[in-house]
């Protein structure tokens, strides 16, 4: 079996959850008319504000940006709860949903609502069921999936011996 550092989990399973969930969100876009410059200049909103739409190109990049780094630290958000409740780790499949479903409406709830954006959350049938499947599953379930691949800390008796 395959383990990883702390290091290398959260970079991978942050670079993972993040890939599926912003090519998820710009193809989502894309059939609904938003092009992914858009969608990308709405992520940065949340830091610039209205503003970001007027900044082309380099307010999507600092959306992309932005993006990941969210995922990052989603990931270590994950794997530091993972190191004091060992049972998220024991069953990834199980947990990792159900952390990516908190993950949703903290996003939805408390970020959006606290950010400079100026769309704010509303209930839209499609994107409520479909934002909640990516959570749990591209969000979520990857995160945890690394995070278990962590060897746990041994005990100061097992370092001893």
């Amino acid at each position: 079996m395959r383990r990883y550092t702390a290091g290398t989990a959260i970079l991978i399973g942050g670079l993972v959850a993040g890939t599926l969930d912003i090519v998820y969100a710009i193809t989502f876009s894309a059939l609904r008319g938003t092009p992914p410059q858009s969608l990308l200049q709405f992520v940065a909103s949340g830091l610039l504000g209205q503003a970001s739409f007027e900044g082309g190109p380099a307010t999507a990049a600092l959306g992309l940006l932005l993006h990941y780094l969210m995922m990052l630290l989603i990931a270590a958000i994950f794997y530091g709860l993972s190191r004091q409740l060992t049972f998220l780790v024991r069953k990834p499949i199980v947990w990792g949903p159900l952390f990516g479903f908190l993950v949703y409406w903290v996003m939805n709830l408390v970020v959006m609502q606290l950010s400079a954006t100026p769309v704010k959350w509303r209930f839209i049938p499609i994107s409520f069921a479909t934002g909640i499947v990516v959570h749990m599953f591209c969000i979520g379930l990857p995160i945890a999936w690394f995070a278990s691949k962590v060897p746990a800390d041994r005990t100061p008796q097992e370092a001893q011996a």
